[in-house]
C-alpha cells in the first residue's frame, strides 16, 4: 500500500476523513472473517498501545521516519491483536525486508491507510490484504492495470465511478501482489502490472501473467469512505 510520506519533524499522522466509519464497516466483516478461518485485527497509529512489542520491533521502528513508524506499530500492534483472536498471543512481530514474520503455521498480512492499521492472520498457505481510505486519480490507471483490464474503468458512467473502480482494481491487486509475494518467492510478480485480474461477483480473479496456472480470488468490500480488499492462497 501506497505509504504517505513524512512530514514534519513528530507530526502526528493526518487520519483520513470516515476512519471510524472504516473502522465499522471492518468489525461488521469479522464474522465472515472467521468463518472462513480468518482472525482480524485493528488499530490506530496514534494508539497508545501501538508501542514496539519487544527489541526486533523497536529497532526496526528507530530508523523509520516519525509517520511511518507510527504506522509500522500500529501494524504490529494489529498483527498482534489477529493472532491473539487465533489464540496464538506473540510478543513482536519480526520483518525480512518490508514482509512481517509471523509465528510458524499463521500467515499473516497488514495494511494502513489513513492512521488506520488493518492485519489479518490464519493457517493458511499465505494471503495477504490491502486497505484503502483515499483515492486514486485516474491517470494513474496505466501504472494499476493493463489494457486487457481497462474495460470496468473505461466503461464508466462517470467520473467518481471511474475512480472507485480504479481504486476496487489497486486494493485487489494489492491484496494478490502480498498473498504471492508470500506465496511464490521470487517467482511472484515484481509490479502490480504483472497481475492480471478479472472481475468475479463479490470481488477479482488474479493471477500472475507469467504463471497463469497459479489463481486466487480477492474479495473486495466498502470500507467507509474506502475499501477492504484480502486473498487467500487455496490449500493445495
Amino acid at each position: 500500500m501506497r505509504d504517505a510520506a513524512a512530514s514534519g519533524a513528530d507530526a502526528l499522522p493526518e487520519a483520513a476523513p470516515g476512519r471510524a466509519a472504516a473502522e465499522a464497516a471492518l468489525l461488521l466483516l469479522r464474522p465472515a472473517l472467521r468463518a472462513d478461518g480468518l482472525s482480524l485485527g485493528l488499530a490506530y497509529a496514534d494508539d497508545p498501545s501501538a508501542r514496539p512489542g519487544g527489541p526486533g520491533e523497536r529497532a526496526s521502528a528507530a530508523a523509520m521516519p516519525p509517520r511511518r513508524r507510527r504506522d509500522f506499530l500500529a501494524g504490529r500492534c494489529a498483527a498482534r491483536r489477529a493472532l491473539a483472536e487465533a489464540g496464538h498471543p506473540a510478543a513482536e512481530i519480526l520483518r525480512s525486508g518490508r514482509r512481517p514474520l509471523f509465528p510458524g503455521g499463521f500467515a499473516g498480512s497488514i495494511s494502513h491507510s489513513g492512521g488506520l492499521a488493518v492485519a489479518l492472520a490464519a493457517r493458511v498457505p499465505a494471503l495477504g490484504c490491502d486497505l484503502e481510505l483515499r483515492g486514486l486519480p485516474l491517470a494513474s490507471a496505466h501504472i494499476v492495470l493493463g489494457p486487457d483490464e481497462r474495460g470496468p474503468v473505461d466503461d464508466a458512467l462517470d467520473r467518481a465511478a471511474a475512480e472507485y473502480r480504479l481504486l476496487c482494481a489497486f486494493s485487489a491487486k494489492e491484496a494478490a501482489y502480498k498473498a504471492f509475494g508470500a506465496l511464490l518467492g521470487e517467482r511472484a510478480p515484481a509490479t502490480l502490472l504483472a497481475l492480471a485480474t478479472r472481475p468475479v461477483p463479490g470481488g477479482f480473479r488474479a493471477w500472475p501473467r507469467s504463471l497463469p496456472g497459479h489463481v486466487i480470488d480477492v474479495r473486495v468490500r466498502p470500507a467507509g469512505p474506502g475499501v477492504f480488499s484480502w486473498a487467500v492462497a487455496p490449500v493445495v
